[in-house]
């Protein structure tokens, strides 16, 4: 997907940049800075050197040498000083400056650390609304591949209000059970008086009306009548909302290839976590959510985890897609994209 949070150490990422959360001096320090330093080598430092240093705000690169990263942009953060000392503006700077470095040297994909949320001071949570909207805005017009690395747990947190208000409505409307097949055999049976024995379960196939099989002669007639696949439900909703395709595949996290796939194919079957991003990137009702989700073979189910939290965000309207991955990241979920 065009932009993911993952849990990982920066120094390690297979992309073409990472991004160092530097100080003024470009010489090295701690946290993110001093890690990347010492991955690279000192030829790094050297290089370094050789920039004469970098304001707030700005952004300069050096190759990765020792890195798997081909170059490392360098930004300085904002110290926090209470938020009204201009800080928010200098670290939109700090994500904008670098993501044009990246441009500039043609990088396909770019890992970010959460700049300014360590020694600098930073609000956690302000800091990831800061990164959310500039990379965010950045990927509605161009096209590269974006990582928010974050290294531990604490390291990311949705506000705690967001949060507690998720988690009430998990709480409300969670329910944990196993529904496959057998188990729901079993129920049905035991309802009805004459429940079967764990072996015969295992063994034995029990109609039920759920799973009725169609009689022969009908096949040909109901495979003339499918009904709308998913590819076109989706084409016909971006025309109906007058949206282009390039803007519905951007808000929905979905790279452009994969919408090519879906919009070429009209069988095309896609993962459940992307036919909810669509229906999320097109505004979908709940209703039309669940809907578009049942061209694809899914539903929604209070008894998944991931679903409930997608379902607490529709119902609330929000539907911000990297608002939302905030979200599942924070309760260890898969992320909505393709």
């Amino acid at each position: 997907m065009p932009f993911e949070i993952v849990r990982n150490d920066i120094t390690k990422m297979q992309v073409d940049a990472i991004v160092n959360a530097a100080n003024s001096s470009l010489e090295g320090g701690g946290g993110v800075d001093g890690a990347i330093h010492r991955a690279a080598g000192r030829k790094l430092l050297l290089e370094c050197r050789a920039l004469g240093g970098c304001k707030t705000g700005e952004a300069k690169v050096t190759a990765g040498y020792k890195l798997p990263a081909k170059y490392v942009i360098h930004t300085v953060g904002p110290v926090w000083r209470g938020g009204a000392m201009g800080e928010e503006a200098e670290l939109r700077s700090c994500y904008r400056e670098s993501l044009r470095r990246a441009l500039e040297k043609g990088c396909g994909s770019v890992a970010f650390p959460l700049i300014s949320s360590g020694a600098f001071g930073y609000p956690k949570d302000k800091a990831l609304k800061v990164a959310v909207d500039e990379i965010s805005d950045f990927l509605l017009s161009e096209d590269m591949t974006v990582y928010l690395v974050i290294f531990g747990r604490d390291t990311l947190s949705i506000s705690s209000k967001l949060f507690a208000d998720i988690k009430q409505y998990i709480d409300d409307n969670y329910v944990q059970e196993h529904t496959d097949i057998n188990r729901e055999h079993s129920r049905r049976a035991a309802f009805m008086g004459h429940a079967p024995t764990a072996a015969k379960v295992s063994r034995e196939y029990i109609p039920c009306d759920m799973c009725l099989q169609m009689p022969a002669e009908g096949l040909e007639e109901a495979l003339s009548e499918l009904d709308e696949s998913f590819s076109r439900m989706l084409l016909r909703l971006i025309d109906e909302k007058g949206m282009k395709d390039s803007e519905c595949y951007k808000k929905a996290n979905v790279d452009r290839k994969l919408f090519s796939k879906i919009r070429n194919n009209v069988n095309y079957k896609p993962s459940k976590s992307t036919a909810i991003a669509f229906a999320v990137a097109l505004e979908l009702s709940l209703g039309q959510t669940e809907e578009l989700l049942r061209k694809a073979g899914f539903a929604l189910s209070h008894s998944n985890k991931f679903d409930v939290i997608v379902e607490f965000f529709i119902k609330h309207q929000n539907y911000n897609i990297f608002e939302i991955n905030e979200a599942l990241f924070a309760f260890d979920q898969s992320l909505l994209g393709g």
